[in-house]
């Protein structure tokens, strides 16, 4: 079977193993345009999700997971893609629209500057697609707005092992505006370089304001050079390493500008993990690891010659390890997935709202009996190893039964950290997909 490239680069950097791919990605539809290889394609994605206990108030705080999505019925998104892949002459051109639809697109939150912020339709990818035949086997290009490069997981839900999407893929950005390269050195190399307006979804940058006025990107005074740069490497093991061929080793970072006018500007990215065969068919493995940092906001000079007030909270950072199994039942539908994930985080400052450490299991079974649909049942337990982020006995942020609460005021319905305060939230979750 023949997979695309945004496929092969799940693969590569071990979000997906290509033989479940192979059995649950269909092929594109052909549309009627001015240029005759234009695909359409997508997916419609719903949930059933059941939080066990009778609280659901303060959930963990993955990326996509809300209270309002607890104990009901969900459509999660809608992805419509628009695209005209590369072909294989020296000077292709082509294009991809993704529009992400539903809660999910909100969550996202891209958006033009000016915009509002939290529709339910986003952009999730617009690009221009190019190449150009220098170097040996040329460099592909694309200038526009794109998705992350770096993680293990993407923000596609089926297109990932789980469902529900781990603490590492949470401390990751998720959308560029901007130019990218990827250039293949050999069949075990291929490098990826690019830089953007910004580290945040927001389409053409970040918006922050001073008086009422409004602009993105960095401050005014450094929006020439304040750029956000990324890069990439992935290895692939070659044919002669035995049952390992295939087996990809995958490094990136994202460093450049966030935030707003308090901030001082700077976060950090950086990634690695890997995916690996194994002896037994069918069998694969991966790790990831994640880290987030961003310094302490201090104030920042307008041109005018104004201050901006100084941010009040130090410096964020965070930690994300992820060990992944997958298993694909040969010549069947069915394959089972597993995560283990360990989860730490500044304590008084922290990226992910909750507790400052956190140990998550998630195990999916996936079964597709109907033709173009992906259905699977997932269960998910996460643990509170540490203290709620910002300190106190009765912050807000962490995960507990509600109706056990002793306490009052505003952070009445909140659990304790201790005693009749639940540390454990767990989700059965059923995923229907249907792929066109």
């Amino acid at each position: 079977m023949k997979f695309n490239k945004w496929t092969l680069g799940l693969a590569a950097v071990g979000a997906v193993s290509l033989a479940a791919v192979a059995q649950a990605e269909e092929k594109a539809n052909m549309v009627m345009t001015a240029t005759s290889s234009t695909t359409l394609s997508g997916y419609i994605d719903t949930s059933i999700n059941w939080n066990l206990g009778s609280g659901n108030a303060q959930v963990p705080g993955y990326a996509f997971n809300t209270p309002a999505k607890q104990d009901g019925f969900n459509l999660d998104a809608v992805l419509i893609r628009i695209a005209k892949p590369l072909d294989e002459s020296e000077y292709a051109a082509g294009y991809d629209v993704d529009l992400f639809l539903g809660p999910d697109g909100s969550s996202l939150g891209t958006s033009a500057i000016g915009g509002g912020i939290g529709s339910d339709f986003a952009i999730k990818q617009a690009y221009v697609n190019l190449r150009t035949p220098i170097f040996g086997t040329g460099i592909d290009w694309k200038l526009g707005v794109f998705d992350n490069w770096i993680g293990y997981e993407s923000t596609e839900s089926p297109s990932n092992p789980n469902f529900t999407r781990s603490y590492g893929y949470t401390l990751e950005p998720t959308t560029f505006t901007g130019l990218m390269g990827t250039y293949k050195v050999n069949d075990m190399i291929s490098i990826s370089g690019g830089i953007a307006n910004t580290t945040g979804p927001v389409i053409g940058g970040e918006q922050a304001s001073l008086a009422g006025a409004s602009f993105g990107r960095a401050q005014p005074y450094k929006a020439e050079s304040y750029k956000t740069y990324l890069g990439s490497v992935a290895l692939t093991a070659p044919k002669d390493m035995g049952f390992l061929e295939g087996s990809t080793l995958y490094a990136g970072f994202v460093n450049g500008w966030s935030g707003g006018a308090t901030t001082s500007g700077v976060q950090t990215s950086l990634y690695t993990g890997a995916t690996l065969n194994t002896p037994v068919a069918g069998l694969k493995a991966g790790i990831s690891y994640d880290y987030f940092n961003r310094p302490a906001p201090g104030p920042v000079t307008s041109p005018g010659g104004g201050a901006f007030p100084p941010g009040a909270a130090g410096e964020s950072w965070a930690n994300a390890v992820a060990v992944y199994t997958d298993y694909q039942f040969p010549d069947s539908k069915f394959s089972v997935h597993g995560r283990a994930e360990y989860f730490w985080e500044s304590r008084n400052t922290g990226v992910v709202a909750g507790p400052d450490k956190v140990f998550a299991l998630t195990g999916t079974v996936q079964y597709d009996l109907w033709k173009n649909v992906l259905s699977r049942l997932e269960l998910r337990w996460d643990h509170q190893a540490g203290d709620i982020v910002g300190g106190g006995p009765f912050a807000s942020g962490g995960y507990y039964d509600v109706s056990q609460s002793t306490t009052g005021g505003v952070n009445a319905g909140v659990g304790t950290l201790g005693g009749q305060g639940k540390h454990d939230a767990f989700l059965v979750v059923a995923n229907i997909v249907y792929k066109f």
